[in-house]
């Protein structure tokens, strides 16, 4: 398991960070853009959960492909040519009126994202020395929740002025920071351009994720919770704009209160995660936090009016934060660096998989029952999944203790 065996580049790892957040911002700003057109022109929950659908479909039927592409190709290529490909998806996207085709292009958009993810993660480990690591990814996410905040606020205030063509040709410009992102980040791996240790070899190492029952838990725990409250994401624009009558301006303020309490999450529990050497610790303290996340969701379904939904989402996003340190750390360190691309991407693929039941589940919900018991619903199943997840936990985190003296990591693939 390799980091950089120097110094940390921190240049590199700004590069990225400042990739990450734009093309994070754009991701959003289109994503509640066409969301908004939707509520706003009378459509249901089904057709906001086609849309959502159609975002996070790519990402998970692709995962086995685009993995092996970020292990394998040059990140420099990739980067630039998802870049430029994804920023003339979106000028199209915003000439594009006819559904299908909307929904055709969103897809082809979520398909360039399902590339760009795992080199941007798998990128960041090998720029930094072990002890960087939870420093690294603190920034990395804290520019992808900034990016995620800034981009629902910034459509809806432009939705509101402009309609969707603009928001849409802003987001094109966003992905262009990928293409000058590949081109400056001297870090590379994948291809012949690689700098991290073992990349020259042609074949993929044989990692597979049932071999590693601690990763298999944390991955298939986050997938549960995910796939749990997941109907949240549908529900809540009918939750803010209809139930609690707010207007698109307040829709995206309100829901960037959950991403701001991301970027705080992770760097509180950055700290933590330096003083946690012990990766049962981690795993425990990870659930802990996602039923933290799952109290916020339950919590919100009493609040009379939107801008109580500030603080409680906010408590809910530094848990959500913290979670997020503990995965991507348990990953870098126990997925060798010549399969981390494949890793990210099935860990991704994971979540968002989870995720897409959670879309179609809270569509036909929608149909049948209100958003308010419908949000209080999507926190009660997510506490009772979290109850269910101790015991796994718990025995995971036995065995790879009591396994720990034969199968630990050499020192060069232990993260601070």
């Amino acid at each position: 398991m390799s980091f950089t065996s120097g110094g940390s580049r921190w240049s590199d790892v700004w590069l990225a960070t400042a990739a990450r957040g734009v093309s994070s911002c754009g991701d959003f700003l289109a994503a509640t853009a066409l969301t908004l057109a939707l509520q706003s022109a009378g459509a249901g929950g089904l057709a906001v959960s086609g849309l959502l659908l159609a975002a996070t479909l790519p990402l998970v039927a692709l995962a086995p492909l685009t993995g092996r592409l970020a292990d394998r190709v040059d990140s420099r290529v990739l980067l630039v040519t998802a870049g430029l490909v994804q920023a003339g998806i979106c000028v199209a996207l915003a000439y594009a009126r006819d559904p299908v085709l909307v929904i055709a292009l969103v897809a082809l958009l979520a398909t360039g994202l399902a590339v760009t993810q795992p080199v941007l993660a798998a990128l960041v480990p090998v720029m930094v020395r072990p002890a960087d690591l939870p420093r690294a990814g603190a920034l990395n996410q804290t520019a992808g929740t900034l990016g995620a905040l800034a981009g629902p606020a910034l459509a809806g205030l432009l939705v509101g002025q402009f309609g969707t063509r603009v928001p849409l040709l802003v987001d094109a410009g966003t992905y262009l920071a990928l293409v000058v992102a590949g081109l400056l980040i001297r870090t590379r791996r994948g291809g012949r351009g690689s700098t991290a240790a073992g990349a020259a070899t042609a074949v993929t190492p044989a990692w597979r994720l049932r071999r590693d029952p601690l990763l298999m838990v944390m991955v298939g725990s986050v997938a549960a919770v995910v796939g749990a409250v997941g109907a949240i994401n549908v529900i809540e624009v009918f939750f803010i704009r209809e139930t609690l009558d707010s207007s698109t301006t307040v829709y995206g303020l309100v829901t960037g209160a959950w991403t701001l309490g991301i970027v705080v999450g992770a760097w509180v529990f950055a700290r933590v995660a330096r003083r946690l050497v012990d990766d049962g610790a981690l795993l425990g303290a990870g659930l802990v936090l996602l039923g933290g996340c799952c109290l916020a969701v339950l919590v919100s379904a009493a609040v009379p009016v939107a801008w109580l939904l500030v603080p409680v989402w906010l408590l809910g996003g530094v848990a959500n934060g913290g979670n997020n340190v503990f995965d991507q750390l348990l990953l870098a360190r126990r997925v060798p660096e010549e399969a981390r691309g494949r890793a990210f991407a099935v860990f991704g693929a994971a979540v968002q998989g989870a995720g897409m039941g959670g879309f179609l589940v809270g569509g036909l919900l929608l149909e049948v029952a209100g958003p308010r018991p419908l949000v209080a619903g999507c926190g009660v199943a997510g506490l009772l999944v979290v109850v269910g997840l101790a015991g796994p936990v718990r025995r995971a985190v036995r065995a790879d203790r009591s396994a720990a003296p034969v199968a630990a990591p050499s020192p060069a693939g232990v993260g601070g």
